[in-house]
């Protein structure tokens, strides 16, 4: 039997197939950075969602008790320190797959929202005020070219879905050497920002991607251009992207991630231009239903 520590809110039905294999499900949401070091260490497995950041202080500890897996509900593994994760070994796993879909409409949802200002249009309305001339001047998905940063599993879904509105789709992703079966062309990231329309950004945060879209490659896209990210914060530099609003270079941005979260005094948040969601990617019923049934399943595995 496995004691396995919940630190993230997870969908009940998928706490009850873990308990139903035998092992011991512990439900301790929301805690502080110390709170954590000193629980890890009774446990054999851990669940976290991004709002629990697992540091080398924590996996340390963890390795000095029982602590086997580290289980990641959802895609991103960098509020994981996988050095020191893989230095006290460790084990690290997550569930890619489970909330594609969800990020994939979401950032498809940002895209149509900025091209009709829907944010702006709502907020306005709700006050009264009726402002069919100043938001009739929108944009089309239509004959437009959307630039992918990463090419992974959300961005291969955003391109089929672009491609169904008749977008064209170019991508920049080192680590991919073509598109497979999806109508969309590999180029690098300096052609992919002078030939864009919309950028969207679905690549981790770490060293070599942090502040990848800043004030140099703002400066090389069209003017009008409309950024999108619903991947990870720190991959846009934010006082830049809102330098771009403000002198017209950029469109409007819709963000459903932060540099600092939660993003309650954010400058980037309060602009007209911006679309903003509060890091809700994964955020739907479906998803949480399949990541909780995958995290289930590979711990019943795991200590299978």
């Amino acid at each position: 039997m496995a004691r396995v520590l919940i630190c993230n809110p997870v969908d009940q039905e998928a706490l009850d197939r873990i308990r139903e294999a035998g092992h011991e499900v512990v439900e301790k949401l929301d805690m502080t950075p110390e709170e954590l070091v000193e629980t890890v260490p009774d446990f054999d497995a851990m669940v976290v969602r991004s709002a629990t950041k697992v540091r080398r202080p924590a996996i340390e500890k963890a390795a000095s008790g029982r602590m086997k897996l580290i289980v990641r509900g959802g895609v991103g593994l960098d509020n994981i320190d996988l050095d020191a994760a893989e230095e006290f070994g460790i084990d690290v796993i997550n569930t890619p797959e489970a909330s594609t879909v969800a990020v994939a409409e979401l950032t498809m949802a940002h895209l149509l929202a900025c091209c009709r200002y829907i944010g702006a249009s709502d907020r306005t309305m709700k006050q009264g005020q009726w402002n069919k001339k100043a938001y009739g001047k929108g944009k089309e998905l239509l004959d437009s070219t959307l630039g992918l940063i990463g090419f992974g599993r959300i961005a291969r879904e955003v391109a089929r879905r672009a491609l169904g509105f008749g977008m064209n789709v170019v991508f920049y992703d080192p680590y991919v050497d073509d598109s497979g079966d999806i109508d969309a062309e590999k180029v690098d990231l300096v052609e992919l920002c002078r030939r864009s329309d919309f950028v969207s950004l679905h690549i981790p945060h770490n060293d070599e991607t942090h502040h990848l879209l800043n004030e140099e490659r703002f400066s090389l896209m069209k003017d009008g251009v409309v950024i999108v990210n619903c991947a990870r914060g720190g991959t846009v530099d934010e006082k830049a992207l809102l330098k771009a609003l403000e002198a017209g270079k950029v469109f409007a941005t819709g963000v459903d991630v932060y540099e600092e979260e939660p993003a309650t005094e954010n400058d980037l948040v309060r602009h007209e231009g911006t679309v903003s969601t509060p890091h809700i990617g994964a955020g739907t019923s479906p998803a949480k239903t399949r990541v909780g049934t995958e995290v289930a399943r590979k711990i019943n595995e795991y200590f299978g």
